[in-house]
């Protein structure tokens, strides 16, 4: 195959410059646990509010998780959209450094303290689950980003000037 048939994969995909470096470590190691809990997660999803979820994960039970990171207790202070994200999801988390005290979070939401390296569950989110019409719109933006994600990956040039649904 010619190098201009053949596809090419980015090793290393270029860095969202948005998140600060602690923020970055919390997802790495909030998606692996997840992960290892079955869910799979895409960041920086599009909600149908307008609002960007930092981490959306959904399982093969068709469950809808939302993590919103915060790597400091300036963020949250200066963060109220987080609540526009319970209509999103049956489960509202927020994940942060182990620096960072427990008590200063919502009590309705579920903890993850995480690095880079992993997470762990600190206190799990009450569920409110969605209704069938919204797990669908969940279910495709999801789907959408995912895909759109790996078509950028396979061909960059093919995709200039599209952005993620």
């Amino acid at each position: 195959m010619s190098e201009a048939g053949s596809i090419r994969l980015i090793k290393d995909p270029p860095r969202d410059l948005r998140q600060s470096e602690t923020a970055l470590a919390v997802a790495r190691g909030t998606a692996r646990l997840l992960r290892s809990l079955d869910f799979s997660t895409v960041s920086e999803v599009s909600l149908p509010s307008g609002r960007r979820a930092d981490l959306v994960a959904l399982n093969p039970r068709g469950d809808v998780w939302i993590v919103e990171i915060k790597s400091s207790v300036e963020d949250l202070r200066a963060d109220q959209k987080w609540q526009d994200y319970r209509a999103h999801c049956d489960r509202l988390f927020f994940a942060f450094p182990q620096h960072l005290p427990c008590e200063i979070f919502p009590q309705d939401t579920g903890l993850i303290v995480a690095d880079a390296h992993g997470a762990h569950l600190h206190c799990d989110a009450p569920e409110h689950r969605l209704p069938a019409a919204t797990r669908k719109v969940m279910m495709l933006r999801f789907a959408l980003a995912a895909a759109g994600r790996l078509n950028r990956l396979a061909d960059p040039q093919g995709h200039a000037g599209y952005q993620d649904i």
